[in-house]
C-alpha cells in the first residue's frame, strides 16, 4: 500500500491534517464508529470535562484500531465531532500532539452539532483507517 499526501496549500500541516491523501495498492481498511468518552461497560465519562472526554475519546480511537492490528498512524480520515467547539478548541492541540507523535496527519473535519447520541458528551471521533 501506498499513501501520498495532497496537500495543494501547506497551511493545515500546521494544524496536523493534510488536504487530502490518496492510498493505492493493496489495502485493508477500518471504518470506525464514533467513539466518545465511554468506559469499557459503556458508561459516560468525564461529563462537563472536555479535555478528559477527548482524551479518552483518542484513546477509544486507538484501542478499536489496535484491535484490527492498526495504530493512529494507519489514520487517514478523522472526523471530529463537538457540541461546542469554542469549548473544543483551546483543547485540540492536545488532539494534534497525539496525532503528530503517531506520525499521523490524516484528513480532519471538525463540525459543531446540536447533541450526540449519549447525553453528557460533548466530542464524538469518527475515522477511516488503512494498512
Amino acid at each position: 500500500m501506498e499513501r501520498t499526501p495532497v496537500n495543494p496549500v501547506d497551511w493545515s500541516l500546521e494544524l496536523g491534517f493534510h488536504q487530502g491523501e490518496l492510498v493505492s495498492g493493496e489495502t485493508r481498511t477500518l471504518y470506525v464508529s464514533g467513539q466518545t468518552a465511554m468506559d469499557a461497560d459503556g458508561r459516560p465519562q468525564h461529563e462537563g470535562d472536555v479535555a478528559a472526554q477527548l482524551a479518552l475519546s483518542v484513546d477509544n480511537l486507538e484501542a478499536v484500531l489496535a484491535e484490527a492490528g492498526m495504530t493512529l498512524a494507519h489514520l487517514v480520515r478523522l472526523n471530529v465531532y463537538s457540541t461546542d467547539i469554542d469549548r473544543l478548541f483551546p483543547h485540540y492541540g492536545a488532539l494534534a500532539g497525539r496525532l503528530g507523535a503517531a506520525g499521523a496527519a490524516p484528513t480532519t473535519t471538525m463540525l459543531e452539532v446540536r447533541r450526540l447520541a449519549v447525553p453528557g458528551q460533548v466530542v464524538e471521533l469518527e475515522g477511516t483507517a488503512v494498512a
